[in-house]
């Protein structure tokens, strides 16, 4: 049976994530706050009132004007991360031998994933929150930041982890659960979604939802998973195959020589239309291949965003 290593992702509790945008939080953390007091950054300047406390006065200021002014500063605080996480059929795929950290299938991959994110957020002292989510809401914690929240929610990650491919095919609502989610989310905050974006409804239903969170004003990271050899290349050998719908069970027979340059080209059509959209929205785009491992993919993501945030 499958556990989740959390040595596998140790690494990542000695990096940061830092919003890009400024998120309303309640306790002292890494990230600019819209709410002043006085913490490390300065913000403006205000005319002093008689009375209060001179401890913020900027004497230099005095010196040049004879005017008394306070110095405000933006507050830094806490982050609240929701980390929505598609449990569908489809993210099951490759299926031919049992997944693990070194040879992942798209579900494992993605709840290492996840985890990584949840030990950075731990460590900052910011408060996450876990989705899962198929053809409907499988389970919606609260965003916390205390021990025993966290706790719990490894605890899902691995019972999720164990848990196997499901038999019933649905397809998968990523466009539902993303605008459910949006009108949940009462305050600024960081959304990571991991998925491979097959969503049983059009197009347009999936990219309006991704619009409805950055119209609420969230910072969103979508992290799409793929099989880059067999979804992307359609690296199969010239012979007869069954292939099977995950979502909808449907299954055709043929050679994938025979359909292999109109696979790709739909494939690449569909993943720039993807890409294109979300750079309007200005949403973060990360291709996550899982043949590539599990480091490649996300130390450098997160290394980048380090640097520019």
């Amino acid at each position: 049976m499958l556990e989740l290593n959390r040595n596998n992702i140790k690494a990542y509790s000695k990096l940061e994530l830092l919003a890009r945008q400024i998120v309303e939080g309640f306790i002292t953390g890494l990230h600019k706050s819209p709410f002043h007091g006085f913490s490390v950054e300065f913000a403006e300047h205000r005319q002093y009132n008689n009375g209060e406390s001179t401890r913020h006065i900027d004497w230099k200021l005095f010196a040049r004007t004879e005017k008394l002014f306070v110095k405000r500063y933006e507050e830094e605080t806490n982050l609240r991360c929701h980390i929505l996480l598609d449990v569908s059929p489809s993210m099951y795929f490759p299926y031919e031998t049992e997944a693990d950290f070194e040879h992942p299938d798209k579900i494992t991959f993605a709840l290492y994933a996840a985890a990584a994110i949840v030990e950075m957020l731990q460590k900052q002292r910011d408060a996450a929150g876990l989705t899962l989510f198929s053809e409907k809401i499988e389970l919606q914690t609260s965003v916390r930041s205390n021990t025993q929240h966290i706790r719990l929610l490894f605890k899902h990650l691995e019972d999720r982890l164990q848990k196997p491919r499901p038999a019933k095919e649905s397809f998968t609502d990523v466009s539902g659960t993303i605008h459910g989610i949006a009108n949940t989310i009462h305050k600024r905050s960081m959304v990571v979604i991991f998925s491979d974006m097959f969503d049983g409804n059009d197009g347009d239903s999936l990219f309006d939802a991704l619009r409805h969170l950055r119209y609420n004003k969230h910072e969103v990271i979508l992290f799409h998973i793929f099989d880059g050899k067999r979804e992307r290349d359609f690296d199969y050998k010239s012979r007869p195959y069954k292939f099977v719908d995950l979502e909808t069970g449907e299954s055709l027979k043929f050679n994938p020589a025979d359909v292999r340059q109109t696979y790709i080209e739909s494939m690449k059509s569909y993943k720039e239309m993807l890409k294109l959209k979300c750079t309007q929205y200005k949403i973060d785009f990360v291709d996550v291949d899982i043949n590539k491992g599990f480091n490649e993919v996300l130390l450098p993501y997160f290394l980048k965003r380090k640097k520019l945030y």
